[in-house]
C-alpha cells in the first residue's frame, strides 16, 4: 500500500475504501470480468455487445494514459461488474450525511447505477505522485443529470464538516467544487481537504465527475499531500477514450 502520501488513520481509511470496493466488485464479477483492461483492445465494439461490455470499452487503456501514468492492478483490481456491488442505501445523495462525500463508493450506495466498470490508475514514480481509479456508471435515461445535480447540492450544503476516525482522531474537512474543463454535457471537480490536528498541511482527495448522456465518468485521486498533479492530468484522456469508444 502507498502510505508515503498519507498519515496514520487517514491513510488506512482512504486505501481501505478504495481497495475494498474494487476487490468486492471483482469477486462478484467472477468469470464475467472478461479480458483485463491493462492491454488496449483494437476490436470495435459490436452492435450486439452487452451494455456492460460497451461500457468497459470506454475505460482508459495503457495506450491512452498520459506519460507518467499506468494502470494499477496491485492494490486496486481492474473490475467489470454489474452494479450494484454494495448494498444500496435508503438515503439519496441529496440528503446523505456530509461524511459520505469522502467515501469513494457513495454513488453506488446512494445513487445506484444500472451498470458500472472501473480501472485503477497510478502516477509513477509514486514518491510524489498519486493513485486512484477511473469509473464509468451508466444510469437510466435522465437519471445521470439528476445525480450530477445531487452531487453539486450535497457539496453546497456541506462546505465543511468534521470526521471522527477509528483512532479517536477528528479531521476537519473542507469541500470545494470547480468546473471540469473538458467538453461534456456536464462536469465538476470535487475536492475535499482534510486537516489533522497539529498538521498544518491538508490532505486532499479529488474526484472529477463528467456526464456524457446517461453515463457519468469519474476520475478519482485518493487522499494525498502535495501531489505533483491532480485529476486534471488524467481527465482529458479519460473523456477522449470514452468518446472514441462510443463513436465506434
Amino acid at each position: 500500500m502507498r502510505t508515503r502520501h498519507v498519515v496514520g488513520a487517514v491513510a488506512v481509511a482512504a486505501l481501505a475504501v478504495l481497495g475494498t470496493s474494487a476487490c468486492s466488485a471483482g469477486s462478484q464479477a467472477g468469470s464475467k470480468a472478461g479480458p483485463s483492461p491493462s492491454a488496449p483492445s483494437s476490436a470495435v465494439p459490436s452492435a450486439s455487445a452487452s451494455p456492460r461490455d460497451r461500457l468497459r470499452d470506454g475505460l482508459l487503456t495503457q495506450a491512452r494514459l498520459p506519460q507518467g501514468f499506468r494502470l494499477l492492478t496491485e492494490e486496486v483490481n481492474s473490475t467489470t461488474t454489474g452494479a450494484p456491488h454494495a448494498p444500496a442505501a435508503t438515503v439519496p445523495i441529496a440528503s446523505m450525511p456530509c461524511s459520505e462525500l469522502g467515501v469513494d463508493s457513495f454513488m453506488t450506495a446512494h445513487a445506484r447505477p444500472l451498470e458500472d466498470v472501473a480501472v485503477g490508475l497510478e502516477q509513477v514514480p509514486d514518491d510524489d505522485g498519486w493513485f486512484g481509479q477511473e469509473a464509468l456508471d451508466r444510469y437510466a435515461p435522465g437519471r445521470a443529470a439528476e445525480v450530477m445535480a445531487d452531487i453539486r447540492g450535497a457539496a453546497q450544503r456541506c462546505p465543511s464538516y468534521a470526521t471522527a476516525l477509528g483512532s479517536g482522531t477528528t479531521t476537519q474537512e473542507t469541500v470545494s467544487v470547480t468546473g471540469a474543463d473538458v467538453p461534456a454535457d456536464d462536469g465538476l471537480v470535487l475536492r475535499i481537504s482534510s486537516t489533522l490536528p497539529d498538521d498544518p498541511d491538508p490532505y486532499v482527495s479529488e474526484r472529477a465527475f463528467v456526464r456524457e448522456g446517461d453515463v457519468i465518468l469519474m476520475v478519482q485521486k485518493t487522499i494525498a499531500q502535495k501531489p505533483r498533479s491532480g485529476v486534471e492530468a488524467v481527465l482529458p484522456a479519460a473523456v477522449a477514450a470514452y468518446r472514441a469508444a462510443t463513436a465506434s
